[in-house]
């Protein structure tokens, strides 16, 4: 049996840092919890509300109207703002769940310094995949943007504070949606790995999976960057021909 020590991080004491080990027999486990907690993150991810509010509500589906997109910015357009908060309020939660479980699990079941951190983090990314491929409704979802405000909200308050100024102020100046969710995706993995400094904590985990949440986002939105370049984006009130 494979019973290699193997070293999973450092914590601090009365006579200085200490490195902590687990033997080979719990990588196992740490493999086994890390599949649940990307599941459970990945299954919460795929309810995407957008698909789910035009259906109750409209008996349509978002992603035949508009843009094609099933996030709150087509939603709003399409069906109007009671949906398109219904839409927000629901994608967020569900990245708030995912994360608030991810990190209750690694929690509970890691007895390794961070555990919590990288609970919430891997929660993160997988529900942001589960809302871009939502298993459920044929792996066509949204750009990622309101769930993975959820995530960051529940595993770094004060990075998602930062991160809404921004949209917001971008959103008001420039009235495209687009180009501010695609400027806070770049910002965040800037964002968490100066926070992290600051509070002195782990820095490389949570900026990799900041910086692997950016880029998803900013994929999804490859056809909007095509416009933007070519001026001939979509700026919010603004009528289509």
């Amino acid at each position: 049996m494979y019973n290699a020590i193997l070293s999973v991080g450092v914590i601090g004491g009365a006579d200085g840092p200490t490195q902590v080990y687990v033997s080979g027999a719990s990588v196992g486990w740490i493999i086994l919890l890390t599949a649940v907690c990307l599941a459970q993150a990945y299954l919460l991810g795929s309810i995407d509300f957008g698909v789910v509010v035009s259906r109750l509500l409209f008996q349509e589906d978002v992603r035949s109207k508009g843009s094609g997109n099933a996030g709150t910015t087509n939603i709003l357009r399409t069906y109007g703002k009671k949906a398109a908060a219904l839409t927000l309020a629901g994608d967020m939660g569900k990245g708030v769940a995912a994360v608030l479980i991810g990190r209750l699990l690694f929690g509970l079941f890691l007895p390794v310094p961070d555990a919590t951190v990288y609970g919430a983090h891997l929660a993160a990314i997988a529900a942001t995949c589960g809302h871009l491929w939502p298993v459920w409704f044929g792996f066509k979802g949204g750009k990622g943007v309101a769930v993975a405000a959820g995530a960051i909200l529940a595993s770094q308050p004060v990075v998602v504070a930062g991160l809404v100024v921004v949209f917001f102020t971008l959103a008001f100046a420039t009235r495209i949606v687009s180009l501010a969710s695609i400027t806070v995706a770049v910002l965040y993995p800037v964002f968490t790995a100066l926070w992290c400094w600051y509070r002195g904590g782990v820095i490389w985990f949570p900026t990799l999976c900041a910086a692997i949440m950016g880029v998803l986002v900013i994929w999804m939105h490859r056809a909007n960057i095509r416009r933007l370049c070519n001026g001939t984006e979509y700026k919010f009130g603004q009528k289509k021909p």
